[in-house]
């Protein structure tokens, strides 16, 4: 029950954030995406699949992935077309499909996605730091840096966070079988 209040609560956020999210790509691409993607994987918390759907729900959220990092596709979801979308597909194809999957995933797969993601944020902030004209064209050239800055900044923070097990040795209060993850969907 906690689960689905919280996924609710993420939803309810994220459609909050609505006029933000058009005045600002930070908190349209940072914050709003993001928490629609929360919603998505916390409503299937409790869920479980086969392992033989572990690849094509990986394949699926990874699809909804590089759509959304389209910023062609961030302009279009300020539209009211492209907000529908962005409010289905978002929870229904990206959030809900990964988290059904990773715990099937293997640890050499899990690095490998988040060694992507970082790669991902960095290119994607080195494109919106220094590209010469509006890339997106819903904000201005200074909000669009600033995305990029913010893309820089998250994937330094994501790569601390990621490296500190590796380099610190398992935090105590994580279990240490890998039941624990199984049940966490970590």
């Amino acid at each position: 029950m906690r689960m689905i209040c919280l996924g609710l609560l993420a939803l309810a956020e994220a459609v909050a954030l609505r006029e933000a999210a058009v005045s600002s790509p930070i908190q349209h691409v940072l914050v709003q995406m993001p928490l629609l993607v929360l919603a998505g994987a916390v409503a299937g918390w409790h869920l479980s699949v086969p392992r033989h759907w572990a690849v094509p729900l990986l394949l699926t959220a990874l699809t909804a992935l590089l759509f959304w990092m389209l910023p062609l596709n961030v302009d279009w979801a300020l539209t009211p077309a492209g907000e529908l979308v962005k409010y289905a597909s978002l929870p229904l194809l990206l959030g809900l499909p990964l988290r059904l999957s990773w715990p099937w995933l293997g640890p050499i797969l899990r690095g490998f996605i988040k060694a992507n993601a970082l790669s991902m944020l960095g290119v994607l902030g080195f494109l919106y730091t220094h590209a010469p004209v509006r890339i997106c064209n819903s904000y201005l050239v200074s909000a669009q840096q600033d995305l990029g800055f913010a893309f820089l900044y998250l994937a330094a923070a994501l790569a601390c966070l990621w490296a500190i097990p590796v380099l610190f040795g398992h935090p105590r209060w994580l279990p240490l079988s890998t039941d624990g993850y199984t049940k966490c969907g970590a």
